[in-house]
């Protein structure tokens, strides 16, 4: 990994995401950071239909949204959502994973 990468998971990881994230250009409003595989999953809150799901590499995710930088401390097994991008994390244990 890089020296300055801050996330657990190296950049060229697999990390999921949405089409709406990608094609819609909707911003990413809610990371999981799975505590089984510590994968990660950066969606916009708006589908959690399976169609929807795409897979990017890590790196790609913080191409899309820098400030995503603030959570990749985010412990496994625990989520963070906000309501707009520059909006306050609110980070909290998942109950789903």
């Amino acid at each position: 990994m890089t020296e300055n990468w801050l996330f657990d998971q190296a950049p060229n990881v697999a990390a999921i995401t949405t089409r709406q994230v990608l094609e819609e250009a909707l911003p990413i409003l809610h990371v999981d950071h799975y505590s089984d595989d510590h994968s990660w999953a950066f969606t916009c809150s708006t589908t959690d239909r399976a169609e929807d799901g795409r897979v990017i590499f890590l790196e790609e995710a913080l191409g899309i949204d820098p400030s995503l930088a603030e959570v990749a401390d985010l412990p496994p097994g625990w989520e963070a959502t906000r309501d707009y991008i520059g909006g306050q994390w609110n980070r909290h244990e998942s109950s789903d994973i």
